[in-house]
């Protein structure tokens, strides 16, 4: 494996990413395995990076025969600062595409609450966000896998993560109020979300998935009765009630999502 740390802003050491590469196989001595690769948006608020939302998920893809990233952006900072950071990776994955053995078709973000709402706003705004936007498209998702999302700023918004990326500023409540923004730019995504989440509702989710049901953009969505926010792998070496047996599908229910793009 080629795990190494990257450095995505030269003034702060603790905005970077974190590779979790898949080696060439020896018995392929062509070596042209190409692996999807999955760039991981942990979640917490926008003021901090979940570790359980992290490595556990990269080598979770990992053992799925993918490569992982994970993105520790900038928290506790305005719209669109973590945006830069997520897209420089995305950038970056591209770039080493070649030594990584990267599946340029398959490069997908990742996120889960505050950090699902990061990985939409790329999908989202990757061709369309000044700070972003790109005469390369490097920075361009290939899908989107969404995990109880923050969506909208809206009256079902989770307060705290849109507090800290707007600080109070309007217009840029407007502009990471995501469901208003869908466009036929938009990757492909796999949602899932629970019917309890009392810290993100769900229909945060749902507003995401009728903006890309109204611009024929693909989705799977997965929405499951029981579990509250949070809930990562939802088993018990991430949950400390054990988690939600039913819930710990949605892993395979990805990694089979990525093949069929």
């Amino acid at each position: 494996m080629i795990n190494k740390k990257i450095q995505l802003r030269e003034n702060k050491s603790d905005v970077y990413m974190e590779t979790y590469i898949i080696d060439i196989p020896m018995d392929n001595p062509q070596g042209n395995t190409k692996y999807p690769t999955v760039v991981i948006c942990p979640g917490g608020g926008y003021a901090y990076c979940s570790k359980r939302e992290a490595e556990p998920i990269a080598l979770n893809f990992n053992a799925a025969g993918f490569n992982a990233v994970v993105v520790y952006y900038s928290v506790n900072e305005l719209y669109p600062a973590a945006l830069e950071d997520l897209s420089k990776a995305v950038v970056t994955v591209r770039e080493n595409a070649e030594e990584w053995h990267v599946d340029t078709d398959k490069i997908i973000v990742c996120g889960f609450s505050a950090g699902g709402h990061l990985a939409a706003s790329l999908g989202v705004h990757w061709s369309s966000e000044p700070a972003v936007k790109r005469a390369d498209n490097l920075n361009k998702p290939n899908g989107m896998i969404l995990s109880y999302p923050v969506i909208t700023s809206g009256e079902k918004a989770h307060r705290g993560s849109i507090d800290v990326l707007c600080g109070g500023d309007e217009g840029i409540m407007e502009k990471v109020s995501l469901e208003k923004h869908v466009t036929s730019d938009c990757p492909p995504a796999f949602v899932w979300h629970t019917f309890e989440d009392a810290g993100v509702p769900v229909e945060n989710s749902l507003y995401l998935l009728e903006a890309l049901s109204d611009k024929k953009i693909s989705a799977e969505a997965h929405i499951y009765p029981r579990g509250g926010h949070g809930l990562s792998l939802a088993n018990e070496y991430v949950c400390v009630d054990g988690g939600v047996p039913e819930v710990r599908e949605w892993i395979k229910l990805a990694v089979n999502w990525i093949e069929r793009l």
